[in-house]
């Protein structure tokens, strides 16, 4: 919804609006970044305060005051009902207006096509760029507290990449209730450099002032002191001024303003009115009852006048209380203001707010749920310590009990309610480690790792926990840390294990998880000792939950001992008994995540992709943004196996923005860094694979083997992407000598797919005793699981690549056309076409045209290039055309049949191009940058299989003519 919220100040009769009063300092500030911006200098500036501060007045005043410079400016802001619009506040500011940003429409159609983020943020921010380069750019976004997620994403993503150029981000946000996607987005515009405004309450000076603006008269001090119960919020100030002259309750005389004889009524305020309206029915009504009691009110007392349980108002309250109407003082609940109250209680029939503050001066009905106890008394306030001690122990029970109840839908909400139990016991009640463990996980489940880690170890620091307290309190953590620290869940499940005198249940748990964490670690000879003797005490606890992780564990151990039957069998088991639990009793979250794992690794791509879609949307159904992380990772993976390189990027860049600790995390290593890895260097982005280059080097240092194994291998892709096998093999040899004779590591791949690409590359590194060995282990693998094509596929491929043997390579390639991976199935092809180039080229070329037309699918650029090198040494220029035969790439529906190859906008540059213009020149007829004109000629030269823009344009003279 592109709106400008504007100071609800009446305008003169001539239309100009009174000036704003008490903000000269922050007005001041604004003007000096507008004076920046006009010398080049872009940035971001945060304005924050509560509902009625005057945020949007700043945004407008800033808008016309960038307009009379002749800046350039997008307006726009976010509605709470249009949260689920995919970048609609931003898309709307950029459209609207007097000078749209050229090409928005097609930015508004990437934003609704599911996998095109990452281009659309290229794009984006291409044309903001191209637009800054023809003078400065104000964008104004208002209400970011609505803002959908991709709208968020855009802006931090975009801010710091564009903050060299001459752009100016003026972004406004209600500061009161802020959703934890919003605060992260503040705090990383904040750490890329943000000026932020924090705007308060009016002085009395201002007050005055606006008071005579309103009025029209100097007021005199009972109208100030009218005025004064505004608290300085200048939007409830203006109503109130607007309702005292609307009621007559003020009169004029002599050029001052006095209050009238007559009392004054309730006041009836339209932005209370707006607010009441946008909520839903239960939080409407709980506000309206509040309204009704004198003073703070409890939760509890509120279900006892609303005749319904605690719990069932936990939506009620958090609705309430985000939009500004509601505010928490200590356990209780009370109006931000006593006008909004007021407000809200004029707003009532008289019969109806009669009867409610009846109701609410009474005693609480007998069958009603017993009220919470008063506020826990103050520092040297003894006297009814004891009681209130008692209270707060029967509330924390009642807290825990629903936050028990809503874990498994409402993560969120039972976290807040966790924390809530949490505060209302003791520090050295007996009782409090159980607390403290049961809202580790349920933080951690809401996307606040970093505080319940913070949580766990002030626990355990702090000391006097006893045994089963410890024990619980580590359960806790290693449960955390299975996803992100393989190294140091080990460390907690082994500490809790050891503690003496603990509940047989809780001791299997705690080996459950040190299970996992060995084997996910890549400890495996421990973990194989550890599952077999967890399993036997399993099994004596009867404990579905600790053997639902074993038996996960149990899988892990099984697939790197190259038993893939017994590890999918076990996965499955496990499986089973998680959907049983529910991921909120289950140990590791989700339990299913390594049954899809199984199937990547299988080639069972399609298997994988469902999996991925049900993890990712009942995980985000269910408001548990730990898991949704971890499915939205796997599916980067899933997508790179399938060979869909360009949503596989956008998703990975998704994950990447979804986390909290960037940088961190076991998981994210060994899965979404691999995959990134591996779509950059495919998609020849050598920036990119850099810099995932250096996060391996990163993981190289890190506890656990596996993820020091898997930075190897991805260095090692990197060096020989580079030319350099020899330095890939001395990557690879550097932790298997250090082992010194441990544990037998990967020491290469762990996808199946990648033994090919190590056995070719210890070949051109003159490695064959290494090459051997990688053949070897392929074909051991093959054979002790009959059942599994792509491992036999893969096998085949290497051993046709070490003895150079065309039949080894010609039966990979029919095992592969059975195996939905095409980028395997591609690079077996292009092996069978180079061998056979060397003596019979006419046999060659329907191999090589068949890889080229999958690498083209995938998007994999620098392989499309590779291929089209041996087509041409082949003495063959391939023209790609519809999809045929010889299955050669189908162009997007839609396109211009005469150029299946293009997409829409590399056509257009490739057209321009073709008659002649310069980069430049098309570049300034598009809209584009430069750089971007360029990318798009690079992949249709790569397409089209040219060299040369001379090239281009026969070919195009030649389509256009239906030659």
């Amino acid at each position: 919804m592109n709106r400008l919220s504007t100071w609800p100040v009446p305008e003169d009769p001539d239309g100009v609006r009174p000036p704003v009063r008490g903000r000269e300092t922050e007005l001041a500030f604004v003007e000096a970044r507008l004076d920046a911006l006009a010398r080049g200098e872009g940035g971001i500036v945060r304005v924050e305060g509560p509902a009625g501060i005057g945020r949007s007045r700043i945004l407008a005043e800033a808008s016309a005051s960038a307009r009379r410079r002749g800046t350039r400016v997008f307006q726009g802001a976010a509605d709470p009902d249009e949260q689920f619009v995919p970048l609609g506040p931003l898309l709307e500011g950029l459209l609207g207006g007097e000078e749209p940003l050229p090409g928005a429409a097609r930015l508004r159609d990437l934003a609704t096509v599911p996998g095109q983020r990452f281009w659309l943020l290229q794009e984006l921010g291409d044309r903001l760029q191209e637009a800054a380069r023809h003078g400065p750019l104000l964008i104004v976004l208002d209400d970011l507290q609505w803002c959908d997620d991709l709208t968020l994403l855009t802006l931090h993503t975009l801010a710091a990449r564009l903050s060299s150029h001459a752009i100016l981000w003026l972004v406004a946000v209600n500061g009161g209730s802020v959703p934890p996607g919003v605060r992260t987005t503040l705090d990383r515009i904040r750490h890329a450099g943000a000026h932020e405004l924090a705007l308060g309450a009016l002085g009395d000076e201002a007050v005055a002032h606006i008071t005579r603006d309103v009025l029209g008269a100097v007021p005199d001090p009972d109208v100030l002191r009218v005025a004064r119960r505004a608290e300085g919020v200048p939007l409830l100030l203006v109503e109130l001024l607007g309702a005292l002259r609307e009621e007559e309750a003020v009169t004029i005389e002599n050029g001052t303003a006095g209050l009238s004889a007559r009392p004054l009524p309730p006041h009836r305020l339209p932005s209370v009115g707006r607010r009441l309206g946008r909520l839903s029915d239960a939080a409407r009504e709980l506000v309206q009852t509040a309204a009704a009691v004198d003073g703070p009110v409890t939760v509890a007392r509120l279900a006892e006048l609303l005749g319904r349980p605690s719990a069932a108002l936990i939506t009620a309250v958090r609705e309430s209380l985000d939009s500004g109407l509601l505010a928490e003082t200590g356990d209780r609940l009370e109006f931000r203001h006593d006008l909004i109250r007021e407000a809200v209680e004029a707003g009532l029939p008289d019969s109806l707010r009669q009867a409610l503050r009846r109701q609410a001066a009474g005693p609480a009905p007998e069958n009603a749920t017993p009220p919470s106890g008063p506020p826990a008394a103050p520092a040297g306030e003894a006297g009814e310590a004891g009681e209130a001690g008692e209270d707060d122990r029967a509330e924390a029970a009642r807290l825990r009990t629903a936050a028990a109840d809503l874990a498994a839908t409402a993560p969120g909400p039972a976290a807040e309610l966790a924390l809530r139990a949490l505060e209302l016991t003791a520090a050295d009640a007996p009782g409090r480690p159980r607390v403290v463990a049961e809202t580790i996980p349920l933080l951690w489940q809401t996307g606040q790792a970093a505080r319940a880690r913070g949580l766990g170890a002030s626990a355990l620091t702090a000391g006097g926990l006893g045994p089963e307290g410890e024990a619980r309190i580590r359960l806790a953590l290693a449960r955390l840390s299975v996803q992100s620290d393989f190294s140091e869940a080990v460390r907690q499940a082994r500490a809790g294990a050891a503690l003496p005198g603990i509940p047989a249940a809780l001791r299997g748990r705690l080996l459950a998880l040190l299970c996992l964490g060995l084997s996910m670690a890549g400890e495996q000879q421990a973990a194989e000792q550890a599952v077999a003797q967890a399993l036997e005490n399993a099994d004596v606890t009867a404990d579905h939950t600790a053997r639902a992780t074993l038996l996960t564990a149990d899988s892990v151990v099984r697939f790197h001992r190259t038993d893939w039957n017994g590890a999918f069998r076990q996965a499955d088991r496990a499986a089973a008994l998680a959907a049983g639990l529910g991921d909120v009793h289950a140990l590791w979250l989700p339990e299913a995540l390594w049954r899809g794992f199984l199937s990547s690794w299988a080639g069972r791509s399609a298997e994988a992709l469902a999996a991925a879609e049900d993890g990712v949307r009942a995980a985000r159904n269910q408001g548990r943004a730990a898991a949704a992380r971890l499915w939205l990772m796997y599916r980067t993976r899933a997508l790179l196996d399938a060979g869909r390189l360009t949503e596989a990027r956008a998703e990975g860049e998704a994950a990447y923005a979804t986390t909290d600790e960037p940088g961190t995390g076991d998981l994210a290593d060994v899965t979404l860094r691999y995959a990134m890895m591996r779509v950059a260097l495919h998609t020849d982005d050598r920036q990119a694979a850099r810099g995932y280059a250096e996060q391996a080097r990163r993981m190289r240092r890190e506890g656990a083997p596996l993820v020091r194994d898997v930075g190897s291998w991805m260095l090692a892709l990197m060096a020989d992407s580079e030319g350099r096998p020899d330095r890939a093999m001395a990557v690879l040899d550097e932790p298997a000598a250090a082992r010194a004779g441990g544990r037998n590591g990967l020491a290469g791949p762990l996808d199946p797919a990648d033994a090919p690409v190590l056995v070719r590359m210890a070949l051109r590194a003159g490695a064959h005793e290494r090459a051997a060995r990688a053949v070897g282990a392929a074909e051991r693998r093959a054979q002790l699981n009959p059942g599994f094509t792509f491992l036999a596929a893969t096998a085949a491929h290497a051993r046709g690549l070490l003895d150079n043997d065309l039949g080894h390579l010609r039966r990979a390639v029919g095992l592969f056309d059975d195996c939905p991976r095409p980028m395997a199935r591609a690079s077996a092809l292009e092996d069978v076409g180079r061998k056979l180039a060397v003596t019979r080229k006419p046999e060659a070329v329907p191999h090589l045209d068949t890889a080229l037309a999958l690498y083209l699918q995938a998007g994999a650029e620098r392989d499309v290039a590779r291929v089209r090198r041996r087509l041409r040494a082949a003495g063959v220029r391939r023209r790609p055309g519809p999809a045929g035969h010889d299955g050669r790439w189908p162009g997007p529906a839609g396109h211009d049949g005469r150029w299946p190859e293009l997409t829409a906008s590399e056509l257009r540059v490739a057209r321009l191009v073709a008659q002649g213009l310069t980069n430049l020149q098309v570049a300034q007829r598009l809209s584009l940058s430069p750089h971007t004109v360029s990318s798009h000629l690079r992949r249709a030269f790569t397409k089209l299989d040219l060299t040369s823009r001379v090239e281009l344009a026969r070919l195009a003279e030649a389509r256009d003519s239906g030659e």
